[in-house]
C-alpha cells in the first residue's frame, strides 16, 4: 500500500502477497462445491504453484468458499480442497487448505516437474 493509503499496482495485482513461485502451466483440473460431486466442472489452470492454482473458469465463487479439486497430471491425479482467495471475469486464484504431508509432497513435486517442463 503507498503511503496515501490507495493500493499501488502491484497491491491490487496481489504479486507482492505471494509466497510461492506461480508455474505457467496448463493442468486439467476438475473441481466441485465440497461434498456435491454431480456438479463437477472440468477446466484448465493457467499457472500452478505449491500454494495454489489460478483456474479459467466462467463459474463465480465467494471469497473463502471450498471447493474440492482433482489435478490431473500424466497419470498422477491428486484430490485436494481449495478456498477461493480471488475470483476475475474469467477465472478465479484457489489456496489449497487442510493439506496433508503426502499431499504437500505431492504438490511440491508436480511444481518441480513443471518447472523444469
Amino acid at each position: 500500500m503507498s503511503q496515501s493509503g490507495t493500493l499501488s499496482p502491484s497491491d491490487a495485482s496481489g504479486a507482492d502477497r505471494r509466497r510461492e513461485q506461480r508455474i505457467p502451466a496448463r493442468v486439467e483440473v476438475r473441481f466441485e462445491e465440497v461434498g456435491q460431486a454431480a456438479r463437477a466442472l472440468k477446466a484448465f489452470t493457467t499457472n500452478v504453484s505449491s500454494g495454489g492454482v489460478c483456474v479459467r473458469t466462467q463459474a463465480t465463487y465467494p471469497l473463502g468458499h471450498r471447493l474440492a479439486l482433482q489435478l490431473q497430471v500424466a497419470e498422477q491425479r491428486l484430490e485436494l480442497t481449495a478456498a477461493v482467495c480471488w475470483v476475475r471475469q474469467d477465472a478465479v486464484g484457489l489456496r489449497f487448505v487442510d493439506l496433508s504431508d503426502e499431499h504437500r509432497s505431492a504438490i511440491n513435486a508436480l511444481v518441480d516437474t513443471l518447472q523444469t517442463a
